[in-house]
């Protein structure tokens, strides 16, 4: 294993476990939902089903995510294709969400950092996983050759 790719597993079991933490918000009281949208000067959180719906999905779905990019960070040589493809998303995801802070009125400081950190950590493990050696799965012994 050489460093870069030392560091791409590295990078991935990091950006792993961060967005693992997104289970707590999935399973926290939406009182502290609340607390937190005010702490952040974004006024009252409205209450009601889709409300409570998006955020713990939401949450959920960054937790999977979060699961997902670490256990293919146990083995990046046999899911190379997997990693470049979520770098690639990474990126455009991040673009994406960059313009939709903006567009929505998100405070600032969350603009400029959610969506470029999420782009340029796909940028930084595309770069990385092209340093990473493709390696050949091994033949079973009943497979035609």
């Amino acid at each position: 294993m050489n460093r870069y790719e030392k560091a791409l597993v590295v990078l991935m079991r990091a950006v792993g476990v961060m967005l693992l933490i997104a289970v707590i918000p999935a399973v926290m009281p939406f009182a502290w939902m609340k607390d937190i949208h005010r702490l952040l000067g974004m006024g009252e959180l409205p209450e009601g089903p889709i409300m409570g719906y998006l955020t713990r999905s939401l949450s959920a779905m960054y937790a999977m995510h979060g699961a997902l990019v670490f256990f293919i960070s146990l083995d990046v040589r046999r899911y190379l294709p997997v990693v470049k493809c979520l770098a690639v998303l990474g990126i455009i995801f991040g673009l994406g969400m960059l313009i939709l802070d903006f567009m929505i009125g998100m405070p600032f400081q969350w603009t400029v950092q959610e969506g470029p950190f999420i782009a340029i950590m796909g940028c930084v493990m595309l770069w990385l996983s092209g340093y990473v050696q493709d390696k050949p799965l091994p033949r079973s012994e009943n497979e035609p050759r």
